[in-house]
């Protein structure tokens, strides 16, 4: 395979509750510190308490991602190969953006935050059913490269393996919950996995 060449931009989409520094932890720390030159630039976005990451009655929020956000880091870190990731709601995320826009690098998720039907839904997900179904991610294209992992006892696994079925992709099954602990102790694997679609 050829050597690559230029800068790469991970951008990181926050779980429900959360924030950006959801992902300044150690671990991540370590992992990009021991990846060297191949590490990325890290792009860590606000999608507000509950906003799913998509456009709907409060705010453009996808639109924010694509338009405006990805293109300003792309122009501050002159990355030529963008990864998008994300945790929980931000995993949900990342794979709706991901199968809307099919310039990545690689998609990878964390436990994502994933339903069957519209009346499965956390309240405050989606706006209503409409709004579920016209940002359903099982009627999507998966984005590919595609990384999932999740804990054993996720609420969300069902929905979350179903998706990986359907997608033909492994979904990495590891024994933990839909917590800090389980993120925390897998972000090596999963910024690895960018490091080898991307760097």
């Amino acid at each position: 395979m050829p050597k690559r060449h230029g800068r790469w931009l991970l951008v990181l989409l926050h779980g429900k509750g959360a924030g950006p520094s959801q992902f300044l932890s150690r671990p991540l720390f370590d992992t990009l510190a021991a990846l060297g030159a191949r590490a990325p630039d890290v792009l860590l976005l606000d999608g507000g308490d509950a906003s799913y990451w998509h456009d709907r009655a409060d705010g453009a929020w996808g639109s924010m991602v694509l338009r405006e956000a990805i293109p300003a880091g792309v122009r501050r870190t002159h990355a030529v190969r963008i990864g998008l990731g994300g945790i929980s709601m931000g995993g949900y995320g990342a794979l709706l953006l991901g199968s809307r826009n099919r310039a990545y690098c690689a998609v990878g998720v964390q436990s994502p935050a994933l339903w069957l039907s519209a009346g499965e839904t956390a309240p405050g997900a989606f706006d209503g059913a409409q709004d579920y179904e016209r940002n359903d991610v099982f009627r999507l294209p998966p984005p590919r490269p595609l990384w999932i992992d999740l804990g054993a006892s996720d609420p969300f696994r069902d929905a979350t393996l179903t998706y990986a079925r359907r997608a033909h992709v492994h979904a990495h099954v590891w024994p933990g919950g839909h917590d800090t602990a389980f993120w925390d102790a897998h972000t090596p694997q999963f910024l690895r996995f960018f490091m080898r679609a991307c760097a």
